[in-house]
């Protein structure tokens, strides 16, 4: 049976991520084991993620930042508005070019080996932890999970837990070329509320790659996905009403489902076994974005192993505060309490867009929070704050 130090079950965006911490801290110098159910060569996802223009995403992947924003667009049927940024830039990488990087750095070091099968468990032991791949088993001082449920312990993302809220963002997106300059390359759109919400949360974002290419997607907030052919209708509705193209050619296509839920995600469910990335609750509840978020587990594990030899971290208790702003948010959108163009739209209308990224991403203080949350329309989030309240102490009185 192989033995390794650290075994990365699964190798996406987190798996990856984590090796590549662990090379950049001098820690890659031990046996290293990637598992993945196939090698990962096609352009299938795009990250977007805002922060400072020096911040934890340029340090590390400044060479395949493939666009970035100063300014965005907002729409919905209330406010409309071109937002600055400032001091905050939006990022894009491609997943192409994020796995291309990840093979060439991974190529230098002998010690660091991929396999390629399908998990079937992950058996937790005293001093190590033994990965069952297609019938063989591989040992490992520590494994670190980004496979989603069962394999990560948790229920399915399809069942709801009881006290808990769980929505799904599903999305679906067209990179298209228009044969005449269709696009302002210098502002993305992050939300356009204006099309059907159909008593959901829709929403269309356009990142713009120059003036004729742009991601175009249709993205929404809800507990089940559509039928395929409801997204392709969206998005060729959208390029014709409000972008006004009716000429162009479909170079890439790209379709995504990330949980948008408050349910506990376990990060440590066994002696030595880590779950990370999505499995590791990576993905904001609120919002969903990840890929920032799988950045600063890697750097608090690989932190934690420099310094311990373990790769347990904490949270700061402080920071929970901000689980109980994501469970009143999609309490509000799960149950309906305020339409989602008016939910967002008041936070952009009322506040400078930097308060509200800050807020979004957990890096504000108690004074932004305060004004963020005075700026919302009462009565739902009210109702909603005294319905997660409920929720919480019933759960407390059932353990």
């Amino acid at each position: 049976m192989e033995q390794y130090a650290y075994i990365m079950a699964g190798a996406g965006a987190a798996g990856l991520s984590l090796t590549y911490h662990l090379i950049r801290a001098g820690l890659a110098d031990r046996p290293i084991l990637l598992i993945d159910q196939s090698p990962k060569v096609a352009n299938d996802r795009t990250w977007c993620f805002w922060e400072a223009r020096n911040g934890l995403g340029d340090a590390l992947y400044a060479p395949i930042l493939f666009r970035r924003w100063q300014r965005v667009h907002f729409y919905s049927p209330y406010f409309s508005q071109t937002l600055d940024l400032s001091p905050y830039e939006y990022k894009m990488i491609q997943g192409a070019d994020f796995y291309r990087l990840m093979d060439q750095t991974l190529s230098q070091w002998p010690n660091i080996v991929r396999r390629y099968g399908r998990v079937e468990r992950i058996e937790d032991r005293p001093n190590e932890a033994v990965v069952h791949v297609d019938g063989a088993a591989y040992r490992g001082a520590w494994v670190f999970n980004s496979i989603p449920t069962p394999i990560a312990g948790l229920g399915s993302p399809e069942t709801p837990q009881e006290g808990y809220h769980r929505l799904l963002q599903h999305f679906a997106g067209w990179v298209v070329a228009t044969p005449h300059p269709k696009f302002d390359p210098s502002a993305a759109t992050l939300m356009d509320f204006r099309i059907d919400q159909h008593g959901e949360c829709r929403f269309c974002y356009v990142l713009p790659f120059d003036h004729r290419r742009a991601l175009v997607e249709f993205t929404v907030f809800s507990p089940r996905l559509l039928p395929r052919d409801v997204y392709d209708h969206e998005i060729k509705k959208y390029l014709s009403d409000f972008l006004h193209i009716v000429e162009y050619q479909i170079e890439h296509v790209e379709f995504g489902v990330i949980p948008m839920t408050d349910a506990p995600f376990e990060t440590f469910p066994g002696r030595r076994i880590v779950n990370i990335g999505t499995a590791g609750g990576c993905a904001k509840p609120s919002t969903g974005y990840t890929f920032l978020r799988i950045q600063h587990q890697a750097q608090q594990i690989t932190n934690a192993l420099k310094r311990t030899g373990r790769p347990h971290y904490r949270a700061s208790p402080f920071q929970r505060r901000f689980g109980l702003y994501d469970s009143v948010l999609l309490n509000i959108l799960e149950k309906r309490r305020y339409p989602a163009p008016r939910v967002f739209g008041d936070l952009f209308a009322r506040n400078p867009a930097p308060r509200v990224l800050s807020f979004l991403d957990e890096t504000s203080n108690i004074l932004d929070e305060l004004g963020v949350l005075l700026s919302t329309h009462y009565p739902p989030f009210i109702a909603a704050t005294f319905d997660v309240t409920l929720g919480r102490l019933w759960q407390q009185v059932r353990r």
